[in-house]
């Protein structure tokens, strides 16, 4: 990790929210962030976390944020929960294996759960401020070459929409602000452990500060876009 990280864009003393806090990405944010010496605290959300953020739970979504709302605004949040394959959910191989119990819920966990996050916690964002979410590659259209992982390239497909209906709405009340989509490329981490390429996976770390100083470089003309860890733009 590198000691001499910090963030240039969100000024002196700025403070971070890192929503998902317990996955590997999101402990990697929390701490990078808290090694930034112009970062003035982190505050970290997750399903067992006090207030708890579930995303399979929208409630506690609205709750987690109205709690939050006395310590707003905030110059960074950061969004890197989401759901690849669990017990009985797996990444479809053919479309004969689409399941509307497993579409539900990784529809819950990477569109529907976000769109909630999107509602209550923009509100909370410094006007000059910046929000990052994780999507992903997959979830590109104009990518799509292999098929395959039905219910992940489609919710994350839909979570890219959200953002960029939500960054047309909010440069119009708060033109300074950046409200980004990220694909972190494969990290090594419980979502991609099983599956082809997590040999080459980078450390968490290194995704997260790569993403870190990626947020810090893109500016306001960039937000509503679509970008991956190394600064592509990434197609709809």
């Amino acid at each position: 990790m590198n000691s001499a990280f910090s963030m240039a864009s969100l000024g002196d003393d700025y403070r971070a929210l890192v929503i998902g806090a317990s996955g590997a990405i999101g402990r990697a944010f929390c701490q990078q962030l808290s090694q930034d010496p112009r970062c003035a605290g982190v505050r970290e959300l997750g399903r067992h976390t006090v207030p708890a953020l579930d995303l399979e739970q929208p409630q506690s979504i609205a709750s987690a944020a109205a709690e939050l709302a006395a310590q707003a605004p905030y110059q960074l949040i950061v969004h890197a929960a989401g759901l690849l394959h669990r017990e009985r959910i797996k990444p479809e191989k053919s479309y004969s294996a689409i399941e509307a119990d497993a579409l539900q819920a990784v529809f819950q966990v990477n569109a529907l759960g976000p769109a909630m996050v999107l509602r209550h916690f923009l509100p909370l964002l410094d006007p000059q401020g910046a929000m990052a979410l994780l999507s992903a590659k997959v979830g590109s259209i104009g990518d799509n070459r292999l098929g395959g992982w039905y219910a992940y390239r489609a919710s994350k497909a839909a979570l890219n929409m959200l953002i960029k209906t939500a960054a047309i709405e909010l440069a119009r009340t708060r033109p300074q602000s950046r409200l980004l989509s990220l694909h972190p490329g494969t990290v090594v981490s419980g979502l991609s452990q099983p599956f082809r390429g997590a040999s080459s996976a980078r450390p968490a770390d290194v995704a997260a500060e790569q993403l870190l100083n990626l947020i810090d470089q893109l500016t306001p003309a960039d937000s509503g876009q679509f970008f991956a860890y190394d600064g592509q733009r990434l197609p709809w």
